[in-house]
């Protein structure tokens, strides 16, 4: 493949997952609006997911896997599973304008731990960054009946999405493993049926009763899962991709930019408001991400 074709593709991927994510927590959230619960949605995307693997697994070529794919596979599978269970139950109480800039917050996590893990002592690049990254926030956090205050901390809708950015952020990192160790293609069939399998799980943990559930929540609403299956395996299988071709940090920076489409369809699809202020804050907490990850190796 040329490197033309290549960076074609790669940019491809990453404009496909910038606007998939987002649309993908507008039907999330749809969803859950009509009291379908968070887990039971979570668990169906994979599961929908996992039978589109099925027919994708028939003409892939057969290799062996190394016994790495299947241990971070399954450390995956329940990041993964967690975290996006976390994330529709955010989606579920929260304003998306709010949430997606959140996520933002990934890359200050990302440093806190290095500092304490690593004994890496951030530069004045990434001192730069966590300024923007808070500072972003203030604006898009201020428009909450709580301000920015720790009082804001006690929401529900935030403590869901903060577990969410850690594990999602976590199960990045084992998904590239995942890739290294297979293709492109092996890691989102195990994305998918290992999500599927530990999304179940929680299901048993939480004690739902699953098939009045999972009746309730598909009887009405086959487009709408339609769509979210189409949003979330486009999400995921641009992400390997482009997790194949980028640095993880890289790839995370860029995906940034879907919190702009985040507030944007929050205004769109659910008439939240001070929509300016939002994009002001989400604006300037990209430009922080973007700093971090330029200035991580100085």
């Amino acid at each position: 493949m040329s490197l033309l074709i290549e960076t074609f593709l790669t940019s491809l991927a990453v404009l496909l997952r910038i606007l998939s994510n987002p649309l993908g927590n507008v039907f999330q959230k749809k969803l859950t609006a009509k009291n379908n619960h968070p887990l039971v949605v979570n668990f169906l995307t994979y599961l929908l997911l996992s039978v589109v693997c099925i027919f994708i697994l028939i003409g892939l070529h057969r290799q062996v896997l190394p016994l790495q794919f299947w241990v971070y596979s399954i450390l995956a599978g329940i990041a993964g599973a967690t975290g996006n269970g976390f994330l529709v139950k955010a989606l579920h109480k929260g304003d998306l304008s709010v949430l997606g800039p959140i996520n933002s917050y990934k890359s200050l996590i990302s440093i806190v731990l290095a500092i304490f893990l690593l004994k890496e002592i951030p530069g004045i690049g990434g001192i730069i960054g966590v300024f923007l990254i808070i500072y972003g926030s203030y604006f898009v956090l201020d428009t909450t009946p709580e301000r920015f205050t720790w009082a804001l901390l006690k929401k529900s809708e935030i403590k869901y999405r903060i577990w969410a950015m850690i594990l999602t952020a976590i199960e990045a990192v084992f998904i590239k493993k995942i890739i290294l160790s297979s293709s492109v293609t092996y890691a989102f069939i195990s994305w998918c049926w290992f999500g599927a399998l530990f999304s179940f799980l929680l299901l048993f943990i939480y004690r739902l009763d699953l098939k009045r559930e999972i009746i309730k929540s598909t009887s009405a609403n086959f487009s709408k899962y339609f769509f979210l299956v189409v949003c979330i395996g486009t999400m995921q299988f641009t992400t390997n991709y482009a997790f194949d071709h980028l640095q993880v940090g890289y790839a995370l920076s860029l995906f940034q930019l879907s919190t702009l489409v985040s507030v944007f369809f929050g205004h769109r699809f659910f008439k939240e408001q001070d929509i300016q202020k939002k994009l002001i804050g989400t604006f300037i907490m990209i430009a922080g991400s973007i700093i971090i990850i330029l200035f991580q190796n100085h």
